[in-house]
């Protein structure tokens, strides 16, 4: 296969977010995409479908989500990092299976551009809708790991995180962006290959006789094994042991093995959450937002700033796992806490519990426009009473 373009395009780029998203995939090694047209998600599924063989990747768009979710998980278990593309009726589409990727320790990552819902909602405007839907979509007991960026450059940079905390902890990760940072264009730095960190999964030390393809090591990620390598092993969706044998009436599996898939992320919730704090040592008001409404924020705090608000910024970058830790200690320091969201109220929540006795100030946004810097300043003069 002749390779047209080099698979990572380092240098300045005018660029919109999805493709971004697309070309950081593939910095990171993605050269599976298995997916479904979309709106506003199509422009990644576009590009990767240019894109795949240029770099001896792999393309293939499914007859609906369902199979595209399912089409990730095999290829990743083939040895291949895999990645999908939707929006929010898609996502819903795909619960099932990232319950099966989540269940079998599959690194694959799910990229979700949201938009206004439920149901078909608004195809072409933005929202914040999904965030409860990528921690609690699937059934049952697991761990999820979600990234929000908030710019074109956060589209490259953090679907290269994504792909690496996938390989890193055998889990299925999520890039969850709203239409706005999707489809906007902005300038990208894409630097050197060499200088891009990329992370491999751990492979087995254990020759196929006596390897087990669930047993953990220290850190509770257990080494994977890929079809095709030699090794032979179930992998399922059913209650197993380390062996991957299912062990559907055992409380002691059960107890056993989820335990395990929820604590190996909990138990790193401080190496893979990370937050951006700005103006916060003297702030006696905070904004916690993500997405593009931590842009208006941002722009509400210095105008603030300017008439003499001491208000600051707490930008979620993971908002799964929770940052708890950085919420609470926030809460502590501040005398009220605004959070602004295109939804009628998702992460807030988080934010109210976190925050414990600090008065939360939920500001919603509900349809094609995003939050005003001047809307959100008005909840902070509130705010500062």
């Amino acid at each position: 296969m002749v390779v047209k373009e080099r698979d990572v395009l380092t240098g300045e780029h005018f660029m919109q977010g999805d493709y971004a998203c697309a070309e950081g995939a593939i910095a990171a090694g993605c050269r599976f995409f298995g997916g479904y047209p979309i709106t506003p998600a199509t422009e990644i599924s576009e590009r990767m479908a240019r894109r795949m063989p240029e770099v001896g990747g792999v393309y293939i768009q499914m007859e609906d989500e369902l199979g595209s979710m399912a089409a990730v998980i095999g290829a990743s278990y083939a040895g291949v990092k895999s990645m999908t593309a939707t929006s929010g009726p898609g996502f819903s589409l795909m619960q099932e299976n990232i319950g099966l990727a989540a269940m079998t320790e599959t690194p694959c990552v799910i990229v979700n551009i949201m938009r206004g819902g439920p149901s078909t909602g608004q195809p072409t405007k933005p929202g914040q809708q999904d965030v409860m839907q990528a921690k609690w979509g699937s059934h049952g007991d697991y761990e999820i790991i979600a990234l929000a960026p908030s710019s074109v450059q956060e589209m490259f940079d953090l679907t290269i995180e994504a792909f690496n905390l996938s390989e890193a902890y055998r889990n299925p990760v999520i890039v969850l962006a709203d239409e706005i940072v999707g489809h906007m264009w902005e300038r990208v730095v894409i630097p050197e290959k060499s200088e891009i960190k990329v992370v491999n999964r751990k492979k087995p030390r254990k020759p196929p006789e006596k390897y087990a393809p669930f047993a953990p090591e220290e850190d509770l990620v257990p080494p994977m094994a890929c079809f095709g390598e030699g090794y032979r092993f179930y992998a399922t969706g059913l209650t197993h042991d380390e062996t991957g044998h299912p062990q559907t009436d055992s409380a002691e599996a059960q107890q056993r093995l989820i335990q395990r898939l929820c604590d190996k992320i909990r138990k790193n919730t401080e190496k893979i959450v990370k937050v951006r704090e700005t103006m916060l040592e003297d702030a006696e008001v905070a904004v916690v937002a993500y997405g593009i409404p931590s842009r208006s924020a941002l722009s509400a705090i210095r105008k603030g700033r300017k008439e003499g608000i001491k208000a600051g910024l707490l930008r979620l970058i993971t908002l799964w796992p929770f940052p708890d830790k950085q919420v609470s200690q926030l809460a502590k320091q501040v005398h009220a806490i605004v959070v602004p969201e295109m939804n009628y109220g998702q992460i807030v929540r988080e934010v109210e519990r976190a925050a414990k006795e600090t008065p939360v100030i939920f500001l919603p946004k509900l349809g094609e426009e995003p939050h005003k810097p001047t809307e959100i300043l008005e909840a902070i003069r509130s705010a500062c009473g």
